[in-house]
């Protein structure tokens, strides 16, 4: 208080700087950040069908290959041998069959003078029957050495095949063309055995982004939803990813679940291991009334707003219900 020509006069309160903001009209979503991890879409391990000495290996680690390409080369000297063993065994096995051929038309041809004899009276019943027995004999040994020459092409054939096995090949089915080397587990001049791994082939372009997600966000997501990822090896760009998978079960250690998405990568500079933070638009609302976060107040346990009144000297607090929050930016609903 302060006096005034004697009188007590109450002094005024000087008015309460406040600060205000427009409301927006217009779209708002709420977007959700995971982190995730790449991984390659697709591996391949070329491993050699047949034994022998690695003689040489065309491929090393982060080279590309196609499919199709021979990636090394096995000491193929014993598959050599053992075709030209097989063909030579078709020879024989061949030449068998001219003379099972041979022998059967003389027989043939002495059944058939037997039978002309006999309509003239002069050859027996029983000459007849040994004829017969020679012949039947004969069929059966060109059927022998038929059988034998299929025998021992299918041979001749399975020793080219595994001939052809020495130059060992990356041929995957499915996925892209090409490929990049992730590992190689031997050199030049050792010895493997069949089916052992001597590199392996991984598909990075497209590459697979892995997040796992709780229940809060896991009924929202859905496959073709479209993400945005990021990560540290290149801060200032962003890579535009799909979900393509979502797994029907939760972790049970973790209570969460695992979402696959699928990203381009044709540049093949996103590499497996890589730590990813992936954003996903949850909900959108075209037209949505909007205030800063922090004009959000609280009274009573209820949520609301001062709104400036009509001769802008005024306020008046209003209660509303928060929505999406996108950075600073939160909807209203009103």
């Amino acid at each position: 208080e302060a006096m005034e020509g004697g009188v007590a006069v109450k002094a005024k309160k000087p008015p309460v700087p406040v600060e205000v903001a427009v409301i927006e009209h217009g779209p708002i979503e709420l977007l959700r950040t995971f982190t995730g991890t790449l991984e390659a879409r697709a591996e391949f391990v070329v491993a050699p069908k047949v034994a022998g000495r690695v003689e040489q290996i065309n491929l090393d680690l982060a080279d590309e290959v196609t499919r199709g390409h021979i990636v090394a080369l096995l000491d193929d000297a014993e598959y050599v041998q053992a075709v030209a063993r097989a063909q030579a065994d078709l020879e024989i096995t061949r030449a068998s069959n001219i003379e099972a051929d041979s022998l059967l038309q003389i027989a043939e041809r002495e059944l058939s003078r037997i039978d002309d004899l006999r309509g003239r009276g002069v050859s027996s019943e029983s000459q007849r029957d040994v004829a017969k027995a020679e012949q039947l004999a004969k069929q059966a040994q060109v059927k022998v050495t038929n059988a034998r020459i299929a025998s021992a092409a299918a041979d001749l054939e399975a020793a080219r095949i595994r001939l052809g096995y020495t130059q060992v090949k990356a041929d995957w089915h499915g996925g892209s063309e090409r490929r990049v080397v992730a590992e190689r587990y031997v050199d030049e001049g050792e010895t493997l055995a069949a089916n052992a791994p001597l590199l392996r082939i991984v598909e990075l372009d497209p590459i697979t982004a892995v997040f796992f997600v709780t229940e809060r966000d896991y009924a929202r997501l859905h496959p073709g939803q479209s993400v945005s990822l990021s990560t540290d090896a290149f801060p200032d760009e962003s890579f535009a990813g799909e979900i393509q998978r979502i797994a029907p079960v939760f972790r049970e250690s973790t209570r969460q679940a695992r979402v696959e998405l699928q990203v381009s990568n044709p540049d093949l500079r996103l590499k497996p291991g890589m730590f990813v933070r992936a954003t996903v638009t949850l909900e959108q609302v075209e037209q949505a009334v909007i205030v800063p976060q922090q004009a959000l107040t609280s009274r009573d346990g209820r949520a609301g707003v001062f709104m400036v009144g009509p001769d802008d000297a005024s306020v008046v607090w209003r209660v509303v219900e928060p929505g999406i929050l996108q950075g600073d930016r939160l909807q209203l609903d009103v």
